[in-house]
């Protein structure tokens, strides 16, 4: 492999002349840049990024680590992060913890062994005892989807339990007084939050809570959705409503209710969270509750570089809480 002293030798000069170059290019002639410039495409000569790192001492690798990116919503969120990154000169390494805290300790050793420049997570491991070793490495991070009021870093996040209280208010209005709510796991805190609005709008309307039953899965993707469509046709007392905590769990429940031939949404009507780019195109459209995934990337991957950057002393942490909104189409209507 040709390294920077063969560029020098070819092009007879230094080897300082030659960094000079690559990274300061004005302070050399342009007789002897274009001579340098010539030998390193003859020889296909590429720099040492890792060495250039460590002799700057700041990486221009940051970590994304999201819970799942077979879900589009992190696939958003990624987009997002990974245009702010561009336009200020840094690359994204982009690891899925698959929701194991298991995996997302994993993930932050290695992020830590290659000293990135920062670390955007969304957490699997709710204790935040992962990001507490991780914090000793001196390694910024910033949450993403995820708002932790007791936490000394920067935060980006959609307000969940506003969103739940928007897709159990809109089954409200439709006249469904027996809802069931699908989660993925329950450690989760957007799972959490969504269930505390959908139960916020019961409150309001005057429903007890039992109005609202409560089918737990193990994931957050369409095969544990189809298995939570099984169970609610299972059910003595089947609601004439689901609301699911996303849009993958909402997809295997309609297909569950299609399979069954039970009809969407004149036998049950159903409502998914996200807005993925599936919900409009299922076989039903989906009522869905949208999050500005790609808004909470970029704004996520600002905040880091703002953190990580040539006025990190000035930087404040800040908690941003975006707002989402109510898509409404075909799987929702009014009872008659």
């Amino acid at each position: 492999m040709m390294g920077i002293k063969d560029v020098a030798r070819q092009a007879g000069v230094s080897v300082g002349t030659v960094s000079n170059v690559i990274n300061r290019p004005d302070m050399v002639s342009e007789d002897t840049r274009t001579r340098v410039l010539e030998v390193i495409e003859r020889l296909g000569y590429v720099r040492s990024e890792s060495a250039r790192q460590l002799r700057a001492g700041r990486s221009r690798i940051i970590a994304l680590l999201v819970l799942d990116m077979a879900n589009p919503f992190f696939v958003e969120v990624a987009s997002g992060a990974e245009r702010a990154a561009r336009e200020a000169g840094l690359g994204v390494m982009l690891c899925n913890s698959a929701e194991s805290p298991a995996e997302e300790a994993d993930y932050l050793g290695l992020f830590a062994e290659q000293r990135v420049r920062g670390v955007l997570v969304t957490p699997a491991d709710t204790t935040g005892r992962n990001l507490e070793s991780f914090s000793r490495h001196g390694i910024p991070y910033v949450f993403a989807d995820r708002d932790v009021p007791s936490s000394q870093a920067c935060s980006v996040s959609v307000d969940d339990i506003a969103g739940g209280r928007l897709a159990a208010d809109h089954l409200i209005e439709q006249g469904h007084e027996h809802i069931v709510y699908v989660s993925g796991p329950m450690h989760l805190t957007q799972c959490q939050d969504r269930r505390t609005g959908a139960l916020d709008a019961l409150t309001a309307a005057g429903l007890p809570p039992e109005a609202l039953s409560h089918i737990e899965t193990e994931r957050l993707d369409v095969a544990s959705g189809r298995d939570a469509g099984a169970r609610l046709l299972g059910m003595t007392d089947r609601p004439t409503a689901v609301f699911c905590a996303n849009d993958l769990l909402a997809l295997g429940v309609l297909q569950a209710l299609y399979a069954a031939g039970v009809r969407v949404p004149e036998e049950v009507a159903l409502v998914g969270y996200d807005d993925i780019e599936f919900a409009a195109a299922a076989a039903v459209p989906l009522t869905s509750v949208r999050q500005p995934a790609y808004r909470l990337g970029r704004a996520a991957a600002d905040l880091l570089i703002e953190e990580t950057g040539d006025h990190a002393a000035a930087h404040e942490h800040q908690r941003i809480v975006l707002q989402p909104e109510l898509v409404v189409r075909g799987s929702t209507r009014r009872v008659r």
